[in-house]
């Protein structure tokens, strides 16, 4: 029995892998860019990429990867029999058994794949923000939104293992193309990407003047990180375009609320590391979009406890529970 796994998180833009021991001790961590190179086999590239990390995470500590338990959480729609079915912001993984090109690169058979939010959700039930409540929605915003929902204590994963893929509710829709192939899917405008996307349309609408004034008058320079930025030394126009992110946050949310009777989020993924300036307002939003809010036990909205590394710490329970 191995006491250390490797969770990898593998999203639309990074992969983070950790080390972890079974007490949840970080003891080892290494993030790489997601490949999207066309003209491989579905998932080769990714998989070269995670070999690479595995490798050199086991070289540090001098352990065999065939030795040690793996566990992957992947963005998209992940089946109970470890395919990712389709993923939207990792198309060139699409219809991979990532679990298996790893086992055969590593010779090692206990390489195990899950959801990515699964995971995330899975590490606050166990060590996080999550633990001791038994009804709880993990929402991961990153390049997307992904969603895993605990009920009764238990993950649910659907009947095909679909469960969670909230970040494809629409919510407006004539919206924004989503790259699923839909319109107005609630990740193109509460995501870190929905956030890229807001930042440019507000710079070229004009709603951005200070900021495109810093970048040479060219508005299509300013960036997502420059909102955020300037939001948090309290510059009103960008102030004002995450009280919009939030607003949208808290109008996904409100559905969820509506269809599940949930009554505590873990907000998770890349952009939760904004929080202070998104969740404030997707609160304040959330009393007013909520049906029967006052009527309702009090709605819980609070950050992850491990931010962008829950979906990879989540990871390295499926290895351990599963191996």
């Amino acid at each position: 029995m191995s006491n250390v796994a490797i969770g990898i998180d593998v999203g639309g833009t990074k992969a983070l892998a950790l080390m972890v021991a079974r007490d949840g001790r970080v003891v080892g961590e290494m993030k790489s860019q997601t490949p999207h190179d066309e003209g491989f086999d579905a998932g080769e590239a990714t998989a070269k990429v995670l070999v690479d990390q595995i490798y050199e995470l086991c070289e540090r500590q001098s352990l065999d990867p065939s030795q040690v338990p793996i566990g992957v959480g992947l963005p998209g729609m992940m089946r109970r029999d470890g395919h990712l079915a389709f993923a939207p912001n990792l198309q060139t993984a699409s219809g991979a058994d990532l679990g298996a090109q790893l086992g055969d690169a590593l010779a090692n058979s206990s390489v195990f794949c899950e959801n990515d939010a699964n995971c995330a959700a899975l590490a606050e039930h166990e060590w996080g923000a999550g633990r001791g409540i038994s009804d709880f929605v993990m929402v991961t915003l990153g390049t997307g939104i992904g969603g895993g929902v605990v009920a009764d204590g238990q993950l649910v994963r659907g009947r095909s293992g679909f469960a969670g893929e909230i970040g494809h509710m629409v919510i407006d829709a004539h919206g924004a193309p989503c790259l699923c192939g839909g319109h107005g899917c609630w990740e193109r405008y509460a995501s870190g990407g929905g956030l890229h996307r807001l930042t440019r349309e507000a710079a070229l609408e004009g709603r951005l003047a200070t900021l495109v004034e810093q970048c040479a008058g060219d508005p299509r320079a300013v960036r997502a990180e420059d909102v955020t930025a300037a939001a948090a030394e309290g510059l009103d126009e960008a102030v004002a375009l995450m009280r919009e992110v939030g607003w949208w946050l808290a109008l996904g949310l409100s559905n969820l609320v509506a269809i599940l009777d949930c009554g505590h989020f873990v907000i998770g993924g890349g952009l939760s590391e904004a929080s202070d300036l998104v969740l404030p307002a997707a609160r304040e939003y959330l009393a007013e979009l909520v049906e029967g809010y006052d009527a309702r036990p009090t709605i819980t909205v609070t950050t992850s406890m491990f931010g962008a590394r829950s979906g990879a710490m989540g990871a390295t329970l499926v290895a351990f529970e599963r191996a």
